[in-house]
């Protein structure tokens, strides 16, 4: 009985001792991931700039003056999408209610409607902070990007058909 005690005991101080040589090693020499997503600002409300613009410190602080002005405006609306996302889950999951779905929908589209317009706005706006130079590279990285969206659409492998 006591042979099985120092067996257990020896087994988990040895898996406790690898757990934090692993953690000690894997933080010390792992170097801190950069962002993937540099380009995308807080919440994800939208990915604009790349680094390749070299945005100068000045346009940065400006971004920042834009995003944080339109900060009130847009969470609420966020907020307002999520709630009817929630409510029609609800339905999916529960007794369906065709109207009450219907109604849902409608001030759902009205609240992505005006999403639209106030990320456009925005965009706009952002868009403006940017040299002439820095515009058309913007223009030519969004063409690319499209022109690599409709590749990937027009390469995208036929649904199974049943």
């Amino acid at each position: 009985m006591k042979s099985i005690r120092i067996r257990l005991f020896v087994a988990m101080l040895a898996v406790l001792l690898g757990t934090a040589l692993g953690r000690s090693q894997s933080t010390a020499d792992t170097p801190v991931p950069k962002h993937v997503h540099a380009h995308q600002f807080r919440g994800g409300m939208m990915g604009f700039f790349p680094r390749s613009l070299n945005l100068t410190d000045a346009q940065h602080e400006q971004i920042k003056a834009i995003m944080q002005k339109e900060r009130p405006t847009m969470k609420p609306l966020f907020q307002q999408s999520h709630q009817i996302e929630l409510q029609l889950r609800q339905f999916s999951e529960g007794t369906f209610d065709e109207a009450k779905v219907r109604t849902l929908a409608t001030q759902k589209a009205q609240i992505e409607s005006e999403l639209t317009v106030q990320k456009t706005r925005i965009h706009n706006e952002l868009f403006q902070v940017l040299t002439a130079d820095q515009q058309a590279k913007m223009k030519e990285i969004e063409a690319n990007r499209e022109t690599r969206r409709q590749q990937h659409t027009q390469n995208a492998p036929a649904a199974p058909q049943e």
